[in-house]
């Protein structure tokens, strides 16, 4: 292996490729430079997909590339080793052909834990190069496989009394309990799960990710009593312990696998004691680019034209969970320059951007949308991102603020992007304000994108079509190609990798201004912004599906025909 360092790798991949702006001066300059894994903050900082980053390391280290394939194939040997030094390290230990020992490494540059297997040992170790994906899905299964890492149970927990409070605290303190929690965070993070569900029943604990939209059963910690985890997780975000009639909500901060986690921590009671969700938001969620975002080309040139205005509003509609935020957060960033104070009141904040004033929302106090939305406009503001319009008042201070020469950015709960007209005035907004401040509605749904590695190309025939309708409907016809989901252990099995949004821009032509009006409905809205060229989040998905990157069980799932 040749002696070079993270470092020269770096001048030498940014010499290779052109990186955008953004991605280029994150990769000179990592967000979390001071910690220990310089080629994952590198690998995160390009567009390079994790093999092809592997194959760059591996050509320049010197070093035998390893598959996925190969490494499931290799004998593990992992005792001596605790399953987080195997995960933070991102290494995988396994025996070598000739009899000796051998570790697959995402990061050859990293010495110390190269050095901590030889220990290990008591013998020098053959170095391989996998990707960050490959490792750390062999160790997922690995590790489970051959129970590294594995606590002791909790002992005595039965005879633990509801009331005593002070002993399940203890309970609640001691190392196993807060290993299982601690590992359950670590998978998390793992399987870029954005939430962790927490569930009794009586007949046991349930815990379930939600990855990709979607929730997956995991196993359960082994031995640990639901009431000292759920404890646990209480003590964790400042909760109170002995109250457990009550749903409580609290945060923290907390450090795994050498990453920084923002976790909101929400408790229910339920009739087989307390349920309990964990949002996990990293404090580093990646760049902030319009074009990670999804937008066709299209629609992106749009937001681009919207973005530049100096004033007037601009709302975000969809569910909870489909992406608004991250598309706020990015609009939030295209405008981030020194010469633009811009102000934010969220609940909660999600994404901290360097330059923006942030602010959450503390009702307890008196802090909310609106109070924070009428101090706002004595600060000087010229772009104002308000979280949600919940309420007339909020949505009264948004849209004077957007007529005194301010940009608002907002989201609303509407099914289309249409829908948001109605639901402003229905909010007591009078029309001659609407067509005076928006200036464009943006609708959005995240659909699963397809396994790279293991999408299946399936060429349509007319037994297919006529099996399921839903192909014809939205254009299909036989001969076409279409992709589905396979599954391998990348994937976890789904044949799903990842989301994407999917868009329509409802911006306020004259055609759509003279509709609104104290009987605007939003089908006539919707059919003249058709008619205009707005492209529905419906075709937009299907766009997505011609081009492989997801199924049509996806595009019904998020979207309906209208």
């Amino acid at each position: 292996m040749r002696d070079l360092s993270a470092e020269t790798f770096r001048q030498h991949l940014l010499e290779k490729y052109s990186l955008p702006p953004r991605a280029r001066a994150r990769a000179q300059h990592p967000a979390n430079s001071t910690l220990a894994r310089p080629l994952r903050e590198l690998w995160e900082a390009t567009d390079l997909s994790a093999a092809e980053f592997a194959d760059e390391v591996s050509d320049y280290f010197g070093v035998v590339r390893l598959t996925l394939p190969q490494l499931l194939a290799a004998t593990p040997c992992l005792d001596g080793f605790s399953r987080r030094f195997l995960r933070e390290s991102t290494i995988f230990p396994f025996r070598a052909p000739n009899g000796g020992y051998r570790i697959a490494v995402a990061d050859p540059s990293d010495t110390a834990a190269i050095r901590a297997a030889e220990i290990v040992f008591g013998e020098p170790v053959e170095v391989a190069v996998a990707s960050f994906e490959d490792v750390t899905t062999v160790l997922d299964q690995r590790v489970e496989a051959d129970g590294a890492g594995t606590e002791e149970s909790a002992k005595g927990s039965s005879q633990q009394s509801d009331d005593d409070i002070e002993s399940l605290r203890d309970l609640a303190s001691g190392a196993p309990v807060v290993r299982a929690l601690n590992d359950l965070l670590e998978r998390a993070v793992e399987l870029r799960a954005s939430d962790i569900h927490i569930e009794p029943f009586r007949t046991g604990l349930v815990v379930r990710f939600r990855v990709d939209g979607l929730l997956r059963a995991i196993p359960s910690p082994s031995g640990i009593p639901p009431q000292a985890l759920i404890s646990r997780v209480k003590i964790l975000a400042g909760l109170n312990i002995a109250e457990r009639r009550l749903p409580q909500d609290g945060a923290a901060r907390v450090r795994v696998s050498r990453a920084e986690l923002d976790v909101r921590v929400a408790t229910m009671p339920t009739q087989a004691g307390e349920s309990a969700v964990i949002r996990l938001l990293p404090r580093d969620r990646g760049l902030l680019e319009m074009s990670k975002l999804g937008l066709a080309s299209r629609d992106e040139k749009t937001m681009s034209q919207l973005l530049a205005l100096p004033h007037g509003m601009i709302v975000v509609t969809g569910p909870t969970g489909s992406g608004k935020t991250t598309t706020l957060a990015t609009m939030l960033s295209i405008l981030n320059e020194p010469t633009r104070k811009i102000l934010t009141i969220e609940d909660p904040v999600e994404y901290e951007i360097p330059g923006i004033n942030q602010s959450q929302v503390k009702p307890a106090i008196g802090l909310t949308f609106a109070s924070a939305m009428r101090s706002f406009v004595r600060q000087d503001p010229d772009v104002i991102m308000v979280g949600e319009i919940r309420d007339a008042e909020t949505a009264h201070i948004a849209i004077h603020a957007a007529l005194t020469g301010h940009l608002v950015l907002t989201t609303l709960h509407t099914e289309t992007a249409a829908a948001a007209v109605p639901r402003l005035i229905d909010l007591g907004i009078e029309g001659f304000l609407l067509k005076s401040t928006l200036r464009a509605v943006v609708a959005q749904r995240l659909v699963r994108v397809l396994c790279d590695r293991c999408k299946v190309p399936h060429t349509l025939s007319s037994a297919d079509i006529d099996k399921d309708p839903r192909f014809a409907v939205i254009g299909f016809k036989a001969g076409e190609v279409v992709h589905e989901a396979g599954g391998c252990e990348r994937c976890g099995g789904t044949g799903y990798r990842g989301r994407n949004g999917v868009f329509e821009i409802l911006e306020l032509t004259d055609d759509v201004r003279r509709l609104i009006g104290p009987q605007t409905d939003s089908h006539s809205i919707d059919q003249a912004a058709m008619a205009g060229g707005m492209t529905t989040m419906l075709v937009d998905a299907v766009g997505k599906c011609r081009a492989g990157m997801t199924t049509v069980p996806e595009v019904f799932r998020v979207t309906t025909i209208r």
